[in-house]
């Protein structure tokens, strides 16, 4: 397999840790790393339009196959032209595979397992798991739908974007090992039919990502790494468990990102929070993806620097009366423009500006915190940098 309209260029300057600046070529255009990809899950960016998502410096959006492919359809996104013509945004795009979403009706809190925040709350599964694919229902109108390998790919062949995922299941951390070995051995064999089936239709226009699984079991993820390493995909994801605290979330990206062939960039699948970011850049992860920027914006979270924690909720009292913007030297239209104080009454009398306006802010603070990783990178600054953005509490060691 070939992909001769993507490459990945890097860059590494420093002794001290992993971190790499990197270049990647799509045909919609280039992506400097590391970056982070917003979440237009379906099709949309919630609060903000996508001219605004772009001018605020975004390089890459991702949406997402479960909810597309229920609504409104694959097909008559393709109809449409594709998700860059649907939505309005000429830049690279990404879709995972569905596997994500459908898995979190199965284990019902999967996405909070899976980022290290262990609140499993048995019940009856909603999916059924088969080595042919995942049966589920609709939560558009209870129809059952299977969907394979074969099919998410397809999906996203439909839905047109620069990058795409192989299908796999995503299990959280209080499954056993043996079920865990048991699923990521089942999750290559899909790999190999998610790739035959991108094969089969190869134009040039996409690339495919494998992921990397294994829970938190270095034995399991070694396996996982070999495999994933001598197959034929553009990218690499690293997925699955990443343990039960967000050091043990560390302690698998470390161990992983030595063993991953190099030339190939390799994206963190929905982690985003500042931290973070600046433990897996030093481990060398190039892309991340996550829903938090955008999410607590419309809970009136927004992200600042050196604070007690990465983001502030305007809708505290102790805003009503702050004449202060969200965070002095933003360029954004909310900080250039209004106050907390202002934004705080908007929250409280529930107006949707006020949404859109955290919304933009939050894209902006992530792009140029991305953009401020990338120098930090080329001058081998990090550590000083990530003083920048973090107090001394927050602000990681190097692993």
């Amino acid at each position: 397999m070939h992909y001769p309209n993507f490459s990945f260029t890097y860059t590494s300057t420093s002794t001290k840790h992993r971190g790499r600046r990197g270049h990647i070529r799509t045909p919609h255009g280039a992506i400097e790393t590391p970056a982070f990809i917003f979440c237009a899950t379906k099709a949309a960016i919630k609060a903000a339009t996508i001219k605004q998502v772009k001018e605020a410096g975004t390089q890459i959006i991702l949406s997402n196959t479960y909810h597309l492919m229920l609504q409104p359809g694959s097909s008559l996104v393709k109809k449409l032209g594709g998700l860059h013509k649907f939505c309005g945004w000429d830049g690279p795009m990404l879709t995972d595979s569905g596997g994500f979403q459908i898995f979190s009706l199965g284990y019902g809190s999967v996405a909070d397992e899976i980022k290290g925040a262990r609140r499993f709350n048995q019940r009856q599964s909603a999916v059924k798991i088969s080595e042919e694919g995942a049966l589920f229902k609709s939560y558009t109108d209870g129809k059952k739908h299977l969907l394979t390998p074969e099919k998410s790919i397809q999906v996203q062949r439909d839905l047109g974007p620069d990058l795409v995922v192989v299908f796999d299941e995503c299990t959280p951390f209080h499954v056993s090992k043996e079920y865990t070995a048991s699923s990521m051995r089942m999750s290559h064999r899909w790999a190999l039919r998610s790739m035959t089936e991108f094969d089969r239709h190869n134009d040039g226009a996409q690339a495919l990502y494998g992921i990397v699984q294994g829970g938190v079991y270095e034995d399991l993820r070694k396996e996982s790494i070999d495999f994933i390493n001598d197959q034929d995909f553009f990218g690499i994801a690293v997925g699955g468990s990443l343990g039960a605290s967000k050091e043990q979330m560390y302690e698998v990206v470390q161990m992983v990102m030595p063993k991953l062939t190099p030339n190939r960039p390799v994206h963190l699948l929905g982690i985003g929070g500042i931290r973070d970011i600046f433990s897996g850049v030093r481990q060398g992860i190039d892309t991340f993806d996550c829903v938090h920027p955008t999410r607590i914006a419309r809970h009136g979270g927004a992200l600042v620097k050196k604070g007690e924690k990465e983001h502030i909720n305007l809708m505290n009292a102790q805003f009503k009366d702050d004449p202060n913007p969200i965070e002095e030297g933003c360029p954004c239209e909310a900080c250039q423009t209004y106050s907390r104080g202002y934004i705080h009454h908007l929250l409280k009398a529930k107006e949707i500006l006020a949404l859109q306006l955290i919304t933009l802010h939050n894209i902006t603070y992530m792009n140029r915190l991305m953009a401020a990783i990338r120098v930090a990178l080329e001058t081998d600054t990090l550590d000083e940098e990530e003083k920048r953005w973090l107090n001394d509490q927050e602000a990681s060691q190097d692993l």
